[in-house]
């Protein structure tokens, strides 16, 4: 829509280099005729913003970390399961082989 206005990007970049320009300092003189006001107005909204999504962002890393804890505490539980009847019969294996071993002592 702007680029159809002639000079458009002259403009641009003139107003860039005002707001960059030590000389001209635009940035600052924007900053504190229209931004610092505003802000300072709605601190203590954006207080009250920033801490409940503190707040926020904690309970749900909180909520996250038991889920994937008791996600992997299942996973551990079942392959223990699925892979205790394997790991008896290697254990009796074992046992089995060496108590044959020992020398037999009347």
């Amino acid at each position: 829509l702007f680029a159809r206005f002639p000079f458009y990007y002259e403009v641009k970049m003139a107003f860039v280099i005002w707001l960059l320009s030590p000389y001209t300092r635009g940035a600052s003189l924007l900053y504190r005729r229209f931004l610092h006001p505003t802000l300072a107005r709605k601190e203590k909204d954006i207080d009250a913003f920033l801490l409940r999504a503190r707040e926020r962002g904690y309970e749900t890393v909180l909520r996250f970390g038991k889920r994937g804890l008791n996600l992997a505490a299942t996973a551990a539980v079942q392959a223990a399961t699925k892979s205790q009847g394997a790991l008896a019969g290697r254990l009796r294996s074992f046992s089995m082989q060496d108590l044959r071993s020992l020398p037999d002592q009347a």
